[in-house]
């Protein structure tokens, strides 16, 4: 009867494959095998599937081929290779004696590395599925210390890379010179100066088709509910070192203690107050790959929002913000923080405050996928497409 049983259970396999594969095939639906991994939803029209697991996983940078380097949370980053056909099981790329290592971005034949006290260059070949060197230092941030914030985001554009470093507090005076700022440098790490101040923790940094960089800005906590708005600003558009205000000035300048706000940066786009900008990636406008997005995303900015860390618990999720001829296509309304985006990816918290996922880095395919990391759900690596493609 053994054989018999076998038969049995082969034909029932086949049954609940057959059933997953249905599954797989409806809008929002993850694929088989991953049903009960994937927390995020998204619009109807898309599909969504969890592609990989890397633990604590942050900023996310899409290679020629197709693989995707993960910045994490510890000392190591990882590679999930051909993330944007099979995905093959997340491995570790390069560890470094430095941790975090949440920022990654991939330029030409270097790939590089922010971790939290330094900045790093790895070299690469399309295909490297394992550091082919040791990375190297090539600029140190926060020499005072590593208190506080402490993920460097990292961004090549028009030949200088950019660092933010992020303050050592909520609300204090730095003596770091590196901190609460965005250093700019050349790739070699040589001639690094400040490119923007007073920004509190500018962890979402992305690089606009037309080579401007824009940061996503954690704002400081402690001031009237619902303030100060996350701020999400074009810095490259700005001469000189703009003062993006922190500690004195918040929202539409306005002072505290008394401060003078008349030369603080308004930003171009708002979120509401305790979102936490972490990841920032642009849809090209001219992409035509077999996963490519709709017109209306072309040219707009995908923002992850990990949510608050305190109470009232703002939900974790992904934002869309749609552009005209390279500027947002609605002015900040001071008023109201939520009329620039829409929510894209949601589902990740429940009316009770727990949560379910909290997006970090988010990073575009060459074929037109759209990437998403997420530091809970065990480190969930996401792959969003348009349905049917």
């Amino acid at each position: 009867m053994a054989p018999q049983r076998s038969v049995t259970l082969a034909c029932a396999c086949a049954v609940l494959a057959c059933a997953y594969a249905v599954l797989a095939s409806v809008p929002g639906t993850p694929p088989a095998g991953a049903a009960a991994s994937v927390a995020m939803t998204v619009p109807k029209g898309f599909t969504i599937e969890r592609i990989a697991t890397v633990p604590r996983a942050r900023e996310l940078a899409v290679a020629p081929n197709g693989d995707l380097f993960v910045g994490t949370g510890s000392d190591a980053i990882y590679v999930v290779p051909d993330a944007e056909k099979n995905a093959g099981e997340a491995r570790r790329f390069a560890t470094l004696d430095d941790r975090p290592m949440a920022g990654v971005f991939l330029a030409g034949d270097t790939l590089y590395a922010g971790g939290q006290f330094g900045v790093y260059r790895i070299p690469y070949r399309t295909g490297d599925r394992e550091a082919r060197a040791a990375a190297q230092k090539i600029a140190s941030v926060r020499p005072g210390g590593g208190n506080g914030h402490s993920t460097t985001t990292v961004v090549l554009s028009k030949g200088t890379l950019y660092a933010s470093v992020g303050s050592s507090c909520n609300a204090c005076t730095e003596t770091d010179p590196t901190r609460a700022t965005i250093q700019a440098m050349t790739p070699d790490g040589k001639n690094m100066h400040v490119r923007a101040t007073d920004i509190r923790n500018a962890i979402a940094l992305g690089v606009q088709p037309n080579g401007d960089v824009w940061a996503g800005v954690a704002g400081r906590d402690d001031l009237e509910h619902g303030h100060p708005y996350e701020i999400f600003d074009d810095v490259s558009a700005h001469a000189g070192t703009p003062d993006y205000g922190w500690v004195k000035c918040y929202d539409d300048r306005k002072p505290i203690g008394g401060a003078s706000c008349a030369n603080v940066v308004l930003p171009k786009i708002v979120f509401p107050a305790y979102d936490t900008p972490v990841g920032a990636a642009f849809y090209p406008a001219d992409l035509k790959g077999p996963h490519a997005f709709p017109a209306s995303y072309r040219g707009g900015a995908f923002v992850t929002l990990h949510g608050s860390w305190h109470q009232p618990p703002v939900p974790p999720r992904l934002a869309f913000v749609a552009f005209k001829n390279d500027e947002p296509a609605k002015p900040v309304d001071w008023s109201n923080p939520e009329a620039q985006w829409t929510e894209f990816g949601g589902g990740c918290q429940a009316a009770d405050g727990s949560r379910a996922c909290r997006p970090t880095g988010v990073a575009v395919g060459n074929d037109g996928s759209l990437f998403v990391a997420d530091d809970s759900s065990g480190g969930a690596i996401y792959r969003i497409r348009p349905a049917g493609r």
